[in-house]
């Protein structure tokens, strides 16, 4: 069994140089910042969603670490989670910038 810190990561691991980390690669990946996705993919993007039940998993989660309590594997959890909502909201930003989504979010909410 491998030993991690509350961070996720193992002692004694030199740290990874700037940049590396799956939210850097993915943000230098989708690029959030250019309008390239066509409106219906962006659509589809921004309908993505935690189900209830992760919804709840997560808050479970996050007090159990505000109390000081999660084991080890609810650590590694809660890293998987955020790590996939880090990536989510990479690929939002991505989807707010696609102009043809922005109209149809407007269209929607008038």
């Amino acid at each position: 069994m491998s030993t991690t810190t509350r961070s996720g990561k193992k002692p004694g691991v030199m740290p990874l140089p700037p940049g590396t980390s799956e939210g850097a690669i993915f943000n230098r990946l989708l690029k959030p910042d250019r309008a390239t996705l066509p409106a219906a993919a962006a659509k589809a993007i921004l309908d993505f969603c935690f189900s209830q039940a992760d919804q709840d998993r997560m808050r479970e989660l996050s007090a159990k670490a505000r109390e000081g309590t999660l084991s080890t594997d609810e650590q590694v959890e809660i890293n998987h989670y955020e790590r996939v909502g880090h990536v989510l909201s990479l690929m939002k930003l991505k989807a707010t910038r696609s102009p043809k989504s922005r109209t149809a979010s407007r269209k929607k909410i008038h």
